[in-house]
């Protein structure tokens, strides 16, 4: 296979939501502090490798999934807008790329209930692994498969840490 072919299924574009039954300011808050992931996100284990970037906070993550097999990321704030809801980061290490959260409200059927939020999750990343870019074609299945197992983890063990049920979407 030719190196930009590869290269092609080397690249992966993520979406998840997750609805939650608490308050966006809160939600927000849990997301903003990546170092607190590994009390609620079990997939993802601190490394101890934090400090500043340039001039920006950054923080380092072991995260392994039902594969065999860990990544080790680093992750660079790129944008902290608590106004808009938006945490983004740029990834290092086995990933290469970007990751985004957008939080935003959300009102309850018939604006009844509690309050409601909808987090979006988006990331669009290049694998640097080379086990993972030598399986790139027959493995990208499986690959897209634990990282659905592991958004799905996240989205419980976050709503568990709020107080708050997970809504299915």
């Amino acid at each position: 296979m030719d190196r930009t072919r590869r290269e092609r299924w080397t690249r992966y574009r993520f979406r998840s939501v997750w609805d939650l039954d608490a308050p966006a300011a809160r939600v927000y808050a849990a997301l903003e502090r990546p170092e607190e992931y590994p009390r609620w996100w079990p997939q993802i284990r601190g490394d101890g490798a934090t400090g500043p970037g340039d001039g920006r906070s950054s923080s380092g993550a072991l995260i392994r999934s039902a594969l065999p097999f860990t990544l080790c990321v680093t992750a660079a704030e790129l944008l902290r807008d608590p106004a808009r809801g938006v945490l983004e980061v740029a990834l290092h290490g086995d990933l290469d790329g970007w990751a985004r959260w957008t939080v935003r409200p959300r009102v309850g059927p018939g604006g009844r209930g509690g309050p409601r939020t909808r987090a979006l999750y988006e990331q669009e990343v290049e694998v640097r692994r080379p086990l993972m870019r030598w399986l790139a074609l027959p493995g990208r299945p499986a690959f897209r498969l634990n990282h659905a197992v592991m958004m799905r983890a996240g989205r419980r063990g976050l709503a568990a840490h709020l107080g708050a049920g997970p809504q299915a979407v």
